[in-house]
């Protein structure tokens, strides 16, 4: 190992020694904490972007799809209750391709696919269920492609043809339709859902196609066309004429300050009119036109007689003369002729009734009889049939606006929270990753400049001095009275140190000095020394 890094090392656990207990606790923390910092950030700069491998699995195939991927050893996570796979985006086209030439997913054949399997040994009754499947699957997957529709299927009831009845069957269909998060299905994409299905089966009339969603909800019946059930058609009328309605008030009053209420009454069966019209046009010439006149003029013959007892007539006796005058004439002339065949749906409006409510505190000023004009006009009431209108001031309760208003700014508030929740939380995670980079730098340069300082140690002498002082000599004390004399002998003085002890001490402390105040010069001075000696 170099010497430079040997040196480091030792500084480095030289400055981590001489650290208190606090010190190194801190020092730990920071370092801890800078690793994790650094390993949870290089974590998510590293983390690949996922992409969806595929979607609205079935639970086989995405079983047989992990697999192919834990084979292949690429990451993936499951989502939308394990229906869809992510994988890394550099993967998403090999492990396709992997799993289209293993079968996966494995779909079911529908459309004219399934005529591909048919065999000439198949009868006549398998043909025919066969190509009523296919036809149901084409029809499917062409309703799937509008936009708003996630799956659909075709259902169709088709009668067998037969010589032995005088009137076939209508063939009708039945269409499911399950719509996509948040999409909801027009009266115009249902009229096109019903006229799609009745163009592509023949015989199949749009009046006999029903459409239902997931929900229940019935779109279109079977002879009530797309307009769906009473209730249906009755709450599509009261919601057109109440928006008609709203619109001209909220103009008027301004928004929020009126309410409407519309009930309609609608017929609940369907039928069918048939009238004739005949008229003539004035002053027209006619097709055709005859005239016979008839005259006669005689003299004698006997006269009429009258009937006697037994219906023989009596002659009367009498002769006279006879004339006789007809005149006949006919004429043909041209007649229009009129026949109307009449279809009357079920849902035709019998009754309305119309209820507005205008709040009391913007009705200052307000014609209430020009008003209920504007609402008569805008709803299209026929007085004839029964429509009633009525129009009353009334003071508005504030309680659901006022509580509104509160949710909204709680909602408000919460967000401004969480927000300022995540921006204290970045703000103390990028805080925590410059600390520890500080940290790492303080202690890094304490250890770099440290500098150790000695200081002297009194061992009872004075190295400044050439001449270390002689011991002054010992004088015995005299005995003390009434003690036994007990001799004391004086002790020879301690040597002292000679000149050269004392100039290998100067000299020694002078180096520790220097090599305290230099350490790098010193080493340096060390190392030239040692490549200057040369081998005995």
């Amino acid at each position: 190992m170099p010497p430079q890094i040997n040196v480091f090392f030792q500084r480095f656990g030289a400055g981590l020694k001489s650290f208190t207990a606090g010190q190194r606790t801190l020092a730990v923390l920071g370092a801890a904490l800078l690793v994790v910092g650094i390993v949870a950030l290089s974590a998510w700069l590293t983390r690949p972007a996922l992409t969806p491998l595929f979607s609205g699995l079935k639970s086989t195939d995405a079983s047989g799809i992990v697999d192919q991927l834990k084979k292949d050893n690429v990451a993936y996570e499951l989502s939308d209750g394990g229906s869809t796979i992510l994988v890394p985006q550099d993967k998403v086209y090999d492990e396709r391709l992997k799993a289209a030439s293993a079968g996966l997913p494995t779909a079911a054949a529908t459309g004219y696919s399934l005529l591909d399997k048919m065999g000439v040994t198949s009868s006549e009754f398998q043909q025919s269920v066969t190509y009523k499947r296919a036809l149901e699957g084409e029809l499917a997957s062409t309703i799937e492609a509008m936009d708003g529709v996630k799956t659909a299927a075709v259902r169709l009831a088709i009668p067998d043809k037969s010589v032995f009845v005088s009137k076939t069957p209508d063939t009708t269909a039945s269409v499911f339709i399950d719509t996509a998060a948040g999409a909801t299905l027009s009266s115009d994409k249902v009229q096109a859902i019903v006229h799609l299905t009745s163009a592509a089966i023949e015989n199949l009339k749009p009046d006999n196609v029903s459409v239902v969603d997931s929900q229940g909800n019935v779109l279109s019946t079977v002879g009530g066309g797309a307009t769906g059930s009473t209730s249906k058609q009755a709450s599509d009328y009261e919601n057109r004429t109440s928006d008609a309605v709203k619109a001209v008030l909220d103009r008027v009053v301004g928004p929020g300050n009126s309410t409407v209420a519309v009930a309609a009454d609608v017929t609940g069966e369907s039928a069918q009119q048939k009238s004739e019209t005949f008229s003539n046009t004035a002053g027209a010439l006619p097709l055709s036109e005859s005239s016979k006149t008839e005259k006669y003029t005689g003299t004698g013959g006997g006269a009429a007689g009258v009937l006697g007892p037994d219906n023989i007539a009596v002659p009367s006796g009498t002769s006279g003369n006879g004339n006789f005058d007809s005149t006949t004439a006919t004429k043909n002339n041209a007649v229009n002729k009129v026949t109307e065949d009449r279809l009357i749906p079920a849902g035709a409006v019998k009754r309305q009734t119309i209820s507005v409510g205008v709040s009391q505190a913007a009705a200052g000023g307000l014609n209430l009889a020009s008003l209920k004009n504007l609402v008569t006009s805008a709803a299209g009431v026929d007085t004839t049939r029964g429509d009633v209108v009525t129009v009353e001031v009334v003071p508005f309760s504030t309680a659901a606006a006022d509580n509104a208003a509160k949710a909204l700014a709680e909602a408000q508030a919460n967000a401004e929270a969480e927000k300022q929740a995540a921006f204290f939380s970045t703000i103390i995670t990028a805080g925590s990753i410059l600390l520890g980079l500080l940290i790492l730098a303080l202690v890094v340069t304490i250890i770099l400049r440290r500098r150790q300082k000695r200081e002297p140690v009194d061992l009872g002498e004075r190295l400044d001095l050439q001449i270390m002082p002689v011991a002054p000599p010992v004088v015995a004390l005299p005995p003390a009275p009434e003690t036994s004399a007990i001799p004391i002998t004086a002790l020879p003085p301690l040597p002292g140190p000679s000149t050269e002890q004392l100039e290998s001490e100067r000299r020694r402390v002078e180096i520790d000095s220097m090599v305290a105040a230099n350490p790098e010069r010193a080493a340096d001075y060390l190392r030239s020394l040692m490549d200057d000696r040369q081998p005995a």
